[in-house]
């Protein structure tokens, strides 16, 4: 089996040190080689072309975000930036993404061992998806087969027990729960932006590391006509508002009477994630049943593909992306290979999708 070749660029010695040995601890990816700046990176890349980027943000000579757009005009190549944890870092990994960056990652902190070794479980599964992304213009001659980690990964069972009973009847306010992952961040905007400012309420898992889901709300609430904020524990969801599950924190929905709230609480990997689609969906099972609509999208892995196939077991609206409007058609095909999905759309009928049901 041939190897996911990495280039990792990034001007601190240590951190390029680090980032090697977190990649190369899985056995289905290779660092072909580092670079200390954009310019050092842009002549190995002429030597050989990498199958994904890991980019540092702030570097000297060229910043990050000026060589990624450079690598998107000329040449496009999958590209993860990594940024360390700050707001202001967080805000700027936004133009990132805007530029055609596949993820984003933190830079790992070896000095903490748990926060370690959760970021090299995310790590190296955003490269890995990465290297599935499609992009425009990017003769793909193969791709790197995706392998699990030795690490247990946990289920839904985690943080709460499958739903028990009848499915709910219709009762109350629809909710609409969606997952998301690689390519999802310009994916949900697209949907978003769609939606009017009376639409059901929505609650959306999509993996992002902390601090960026909260820059990632404030820059869709800036362009869709629904209020979009990062959730908060105890927040209830209201027609016309988008909940973002905070990153590295579960978000369940929970109900009192026939009002629907988000519960914000921590927990262990879920799927190799947290927040997880699978808890959300789970939870969507449980207190919403018919009420609730699920909708998974691009991503990689099956996070979210058994909780979909609970909601839809009891009696919700299941909805999975299509193939072709997919930047990695992961998450969505293992939902359709459980029979979890009661409508395969593609990316542009889904705000329509949204609204009709909201009506009836």
């Amino acid at each position: 089996m041939q190897k996911l070749r990495v280039l990792v660029v990034d001007d601190s010695a240590s951190v390029r040190e680090t980032l090697t040995r977190i990649l190369e601890s899985d056995p289905s990816i290779e660092v072909m080689g580092t670079a200390s700046d954009p310019f050092v990176a842009a002549k190995r890349i002429q030597d050989e072309i990498p199958d994904v980027i890991t980019l540092d943000v702030e570097m000297p000579r060229m910043d990050g975000i000026t060589f990624l757009r450079k690598i998107m005009q000329q040449r496009p190549i999958p590209v993860v930036m990594c940024s360390s944890l700050t707001e202001e870092g967080s805000e700027t990994l936004m133009q990132a993404l805007e530029a055609g960056a596949v993820d984003v990652i933190l830079k790992p902190r070896v000095d903490i061992p748990k926060f370690l070794e959760d970021s090299k479980i995310r790590i190296c599964d955003v490269v890995k998806a990465a290297g599935h992304a499609r992009l425009k213009n990017v003769p793909r001659t193969r791709n790197a087969e995706e392998r699990r980690g030795a690490q247990k990964k946990l289920t839904a069972d985690a943080m709460l027990p499958p739903p028990k009973g009848a499915a709910m009847a219709r009762t109350t306010e629809r909710i609409i729960c969606i997952g998301a992952s690689t390519g999802g961040t310009e994916s949900l905007r697209v949907v978003l932006e769609d939606l009017p400012p009376d639409c059901p309420g929505v609650v959306i898992v999509q993996h992002m590391p902390e601090k960026f889901t909260e820059a990632f709300a404030r820059r869709l609430n800036g362009l869709c006509a629904v209020e979009v904020k990062e959730a908060r524990d105890g927040d209830t969801v209201l027609r016309g508002q988008v909940l973002i599950a905070p990153g590295n924190k579960h978000t369940l929905l929970q109900r009192s009477g026939a009002r629907y709230y988000v519960q914000v609480k921590d927990g262990p990997l879920v799927t190799r994630h947290r927040p997880s689609v699978d808890v959300l969906f789970r939870s969507a099972a449980r207190y919403a049943g018919a009420n609730a609509v699920g909708i998974i999208m691009t991503g990689m892995g099956d996070d979210g593909a058994r909780g979909l196939s609970e909601m839809k077991e009891a009696g919700a609206t299941t909805i999975a992306q299509d193939e072709a409007s997919c930047v990695v058609f992961g998450m969505p095909k293992e939902a359709i290979a459980r029979g979890a999905a009661d409508k395969i759309m593609p990316l542009q009928s889904l705000a329509g999708e949204i609204v009709r049901i909201g009506r009836q």
